[in-house]
């Protein structure tokens, strides 16, 4: 007797790890925040590009900030043909660095571009961090003025008030690796190493704050959970000029600059730097953006291994709840800087660039908490099937409403029960339905249902106010457009 042959188990309905799926109200949401984004882009006369999800893990080149292993931190895989790696594309400025660099000859210089779209990090998921997500990002490669940096700075604070971030909850602060590189100069560190350990103890600055950096940078400290984290090992005056640089801020930009001045006491490229912040400073100041939108500010120091010149965030300054309901700064939402070494690993030359990249989902998630998108979005109205040979009718019925501009659909399911239609209205969160039996077809009306305003008396039986006003009409045909469009327009 033959074996019984095993059935293929059937495949787990999963999400894999550290990726989700998004349902109609947030896609939605998204793309409707990243037309208006789009809008300030093209205003400021940058131009849309989309380049290829994949790209070879060679044109790709080093990884992750955080990461040394060639593939790590992204999804590669090897072609079977000619045996070229190829990887999703981990962020948008990779990619545009190999367009510039192909396709330079045909493209104007300084090549203003943005982009939108998903990046994938092949990282250890947690709570909100998610391996695809999406960026926003507008950058302009060929021009090393200053200037395309302070433009920057001003569209991204136009960005925010145009989705709907109101002036006053978040500031752009700018600050530059130059004047960075002049207190590591002043510091008189030899070894690139020590630069390095310098970097990652300034990093974090924003966590540990300026007792925890001077310890770090020392001797060492004790973190929260009691576990000593070795120092740098620097003498108490060779970190003073980092702690001077990180605690420069002042009342106002001229102040601060000052501080900064001496800090980097008599380096070149710290006191060029210093120059830079000061046209940024002047320019933003000549366009009206005033020192509460756009500000010099020396604590902003992510990114700063890897940008060249100025670099800038943008932070939103309202308060909100954490999980554990204590209160504080929603925090970053976007950042950007000045990278002039990147194009130069296809073409050997120096190409300047700068450019920003905006966190969507945090941006998104920032609307909602200011209660500027509604996360209920309205379905559509539901033309209900009394008599499922009628079905031309209420097909005549949903191509008016859609020509009249109002979204619309025929219930297709089974019409058998009346209440599983409404069931669906419901499900569906529509604002409408229309009901057309045999008697109303026979008398030349409908029958049309306010379901915002049925579900307000249901939960409010007792409130008079709602009694008063029918949520059930009942209309002359020729008057189906009209008599929604009213009650659509008293809804809103």
């Amino acid at each position: 007797m033959m074996a019984k042959q095993k059935k293929a188990p059937r495949p787990k309905a999963e999400t894999p790890k550290g990726f989700r799926d998004y349902f109609g109200a947030e896609v939605t949401e998204r793309a409707h925040m990243l037309q208006k984004i789009a809008g300030v882009y093209h205003h400021y006369g940058f131009e849309a590009l989309e380049s290829s999800a994949v790209e070879t893990v060679e044109a790709l080149g080093k990884f992750l900030p955080d990461v040394d292993r060639p593939n790590e931190g992204v999804f590669a895989w090897q072609e079977a043909d000619d045996e070229k790696w190829l990887a999703l594309r981990y962020d948008l400025t990779a990619p545009l660095a190999r367009v510039y660099a192909q396709h330079r000859n045909d493209l104007p210089t300084p090549y203003r571009r943005y982009a939108m779209g998903p990046v994938w990090r092949n990282e250890k998921p947690g709570p909100g961090r998610y391996r695809q997500f999406y960026q926003c990002d507008a950058d302009t490669v060929g021009a090393a003025s200053v200037a395309a940096d302070a433009e920057i700075c001003s569209m991204l604070s136009d960005t925010l008030e145009t989705v709907g971030i109101p002036r006053g909850d978040y500031i752009v602060r700018v600050n530059n690796r130059k004047v960075l590189n002049g207190v590591l100069e002043a510091m008189g560190l030899g070894e690139a190493a020590d630069h390095d350990a310098v970097l990652r103890t300034i990093d974090k600055f924003d966590k540990v704050g300026e007792a925890g950096v001077r310890e770090l940078l020392t001797k060492g400290r004790l973190d929260a959970s009691g576990a000593f984290i070795d120092g740098v090992g620097l003498s108490d005056d060779q970190a003073e000029p980092v702690i001077a640089f990180l605690t420069s801020k002042a009342a106002d930009a001229a102040g601060t600059l000052a501080n900064l001045r001496a800090a980097v006491g008599g380096s070149q490229i710290g006191q060029k730097g210093i120059e830079e912040l000061e046209t940024i400073a002047e320019l933003v100041q000549a366009q009206g953006y005033g020192a509460d939108r756009i500000d010099i500010d020396p604590s902003v120091v992510r990114g700063l291994g890897y940008y060249t010149g100025p670099v800038y965030e943008a932070e939103l300054t309202f308060e909100i709840f954490d999980e554990k309901g204590r209160k504080r700064q929603f925090g970053s939402v976007s950042g950007g800087g000045r990278y002039d070494d990147l194009v130069k690993r296809f073409t050997g030359q120096e190409v300047p660039a700068t450019g920003v990249s905006i966190g969507v989902d945090r941006l998104l998630a920032a609307l909602r908490e200011k209660g500027r998108i509604q996360s209920q979005a309205t379905g559509p109205v539901i033309i209900t099937v009394m008599d499922r040979d009628r079905m031309a009718d209420y097909q005549t019925m949903v191509a008016e409403l859609r020509n009249a501009g109002i979204r619309a659909e025929v219930y297709l399911g089974n019409p058998k029960n009346f209440g599983n239609q409404l069931k669906y209205a419901d499900k569906r969160n529509s604002p409408v339905a229309v009901i057309e039996g045999g008697d109303e077809k026979a008398n030349g009306v409908v029958q049309i249902k306010d379901l915002i305003l049925g579900a307000k008396i249901a939960e409010n039986a007792t409130l008079e106010e709602w009694k008063e006003r029918p949520s059930q009409y009942e209309v002359p045909r020729d008057q189906l457009i009209a008599k929604v469009r009213e009650i659509l327009e008293g809804q809103d």
